[in-house]
């Protein structure tokens, strides 16, 4: 009887074990190697490196849709092609928490460039300017024409007032 329940433990702890080892914490997001004008998701450890262990279905929100996405050796690809420069939030919601980052996709001709963007640029730069503009009244103008170009520049790149409080507060979080 106690040798059937410590082999029970035995099984249950590497089976807690796995799971723990099995859970997509980052992630790296770069160009398919395929070059199909489609993004990878990487699954990664804390120091960026590449996760080969991940393999199964896992469930992401890219830009606020729901996709499940199955990784292979820690190699996930989105569905769906890029056909321009955008914004490209992905977030992923597991046992540890909530693991959250915001890609701006650059297109050039048939080759496509992800870079991360801190959440918290996009907090600090509207509050600059509301300093600027303050401190300085006279270039007030100016302020409010480079806040405007900001915003504009994140809507037209798919990158919608929902999307960037959501990125602001997730980044906010993670800081804490």
């Amino acid at each position: 009887m106690k040798r059937g329940l410590i082999i029970f433990f035995l099984c249950l702890t590497s089976f807690y074990g796995f799971a723990q080892n099995s859970a997509i914490n980052n992630f790296i997001v770069k160009e398919n190697l395929l070059k199909n004008n489609k993004l990878a998701i990487i699954a990664a450890d804390s120091l960026n490196n590449p996760n080969e262990n991940i393999n199964g279905i896992y469930t992401f929100s890219v830009s606020g849709f729901t996709q499940s996405l199955k990784f292979n050796d820690g190699i996930a690809v989105l569905p769906l092609p890029i056909e321009r420069s955008t914004f490209v939030y992905l977030k992923h919601q597991n046992d540890s928490g909530t693991h959250s980052k915001l890609i701006y996709v650059y297109k050039k001709d048939n080759n496509l460039s992800p870079y991360a963007i801190n959440s918290l640029w996009l907090f600090l730069i509207p509050i600059i300017l509301i300093i600027i503009a303050f401190a300085f009244r006279k270039l007030i103008i100016f302020v409010v024409i480079i806040f405007l170009v900001f915003v504009y520049f994140n809507h037209s790149s798919g990158l919608n007032i929902s999307t960037f409080f959501e990125s602001i507060f997730d980044g906010l979080k993670n800081l804490l």
